[in-house]
């Protein structure tokens, strides 16, 4: 079989599909992933195909932006996502895709729940398509003013939506939102926690623990790592008395945060299954794949939302029982570390977590999965 993903160019859209795709590539199916070129280093170690087309995510929130005069990443308010997701994004990669896909032939198309190019693509080429979601359901308010918005890039190309055949869920229900109802089609998939193209996960060097100090890490993705935001947070925390392993992002530099010395660790990029190795509790932005990574190895969170989704998980987080959100606000770093002793001396938090973990545990497997569609496509 030939198996076609699609992604929005953004690390946090495409590595929940990896997973999927190696299992996939692992039965012996040929398997290509359709999203910018930049990825190109993210998907050659893996034997994954990259089909590159269209620009990255910086070009399209600046066209999104110009025709809007709204930040789609800061301020992810509908109009603005509808316009970046479903109008700048099919504008600018979709006749690209086309082709690309078209030259592919795939059996399958497999797109994450916010990319509107590969299901528009799909429906051209008359392929069988899966919505891969990355976190909790998105919210009506956004999902109608997407597809109002993509409903108009199809009539352009006289097409007509085509629903998915499945709708492969890796977000467990205790993280739900509350009345939530899993759609007819929803296929659980087990959520893993990044890892690089190696069997075995291996922790990166960190300043070893001093007694009984929580082991901590703060990881902000790739793209929310901003000193100025982390820096006076990594000041309380330290001051808590935590070790702390820090991460980069994929542009700032251990010294751009002005905290080092004993019990501070700053790692680069690196796969989130090796930063989860020997640690107590995680502080992040709240990005989907950290989010349900950290808790399918039990780990308590807390959530400081940046933007985009991050907002949804910090509300599913804190609704669970499995950490607490800190909302912006001007007393973010003590509140973060006021969440961090709560968390330690609290134990119906790591509780939770543990529900949680157990119930992602309980889902079908990457391989289950894979072997499930191939079955049902053949």
């Amino acid at each position: 079989m030939r198996i076609l993903f699609s992604s929005t160019p953004a690390h946090g859209h495409l590595l929940p599909q990896l997973p999927l795709a190696r299992a996939f590539r692992d039965r012996g199916d040929q398997v290509a992933v359709m999203t910018a070129g930049l990825f190109g280093p993210v998907l050659a170690p893996e034997g994954i195909e990259l089909l590159p087309v269209g620009p990255g995510a910086d070009v399209l929130f600046a066209e999104s932006g110009r025709r809007t005069g709204l930040d789609a990443a800061a301020d992810p308010t509908p109009a603005a996502v509808a316009e970046f997701f479903a109008g700048t994004r099919i504008d600018l990669t979709a006749d690209d895709a086309l082709t690309a896909a078209r030259a592919f032939a795939p059996d399958l198309f497999v797109a994450e729940a916010m990319d509107f190019v590969g299901p528009l693509v799909a429906a051209a080429l008359g392929v069988p398509l899966a919505t891969m979601a990355f976190g909790p359901a998105i919210p009506a308010e956004f999902t109608e003013g997407i597809t109002q918005v993509a409903a108009v890039r199809y009539a352009d190309r006289g097409l007509e939506p085509v629903p998915a055949r499945w709708y492969l869920d890796p977000c467990p229900d205790l993280l739900q939102p509350r009345g939530w109802r899993a759609p007819q089609n929803r296929l659980p998939v087990r959520p893993e926690p990044h890892q690089g193209p190696g069997p075995t996960p291996v922790a990166p060097s960190a300043a070893p623990r001093h007694g009984d100090r929580p082991r901590v890490l703060v990881t902000f993705g790739t793209h929310f790592s901003d000193p100025a935001v982390l820096t006076p947070i990594l000041a309380e925390l330290r001051a808590t008395g935590a070790d702390l392993l820090v991460t980069l992002g994929l542009t700032a530099r251990a010294e751009d945060y002005g905290i080092n010395g004993d019990g501070v660790t700053f790692a680069g990029f690196t796969p989130l299954a090796e930063l989860l190795h020997d640690v107590d509790l995680v502080v992040t932005h709240g990005g989907a794949g950290t989010t349900l990574g950290a808790l399918s190895r039990g780990l308590p969170l807390v959530v400081v939302p940046q933007g985009a989704d991050q907002f949804l998980q910090a509300a599913a987080v804190s609704a669970s029982g499995a950490g607490i959100a800190v909302q912006p606000g001007t007393d973010v770093p003590q509140a973060v570390a006021k969440a961090v002793g709560t968390l330690r001396t609290v134990s119906t938090y790591a509780d939770a977590a543990q529900d949680v973990a157990g119930q992602i545990a309980a889902m079908p497997s990457p391989t289950e999965v894979a072997g499930r569609l191939a079955d049902t496509l053949s």
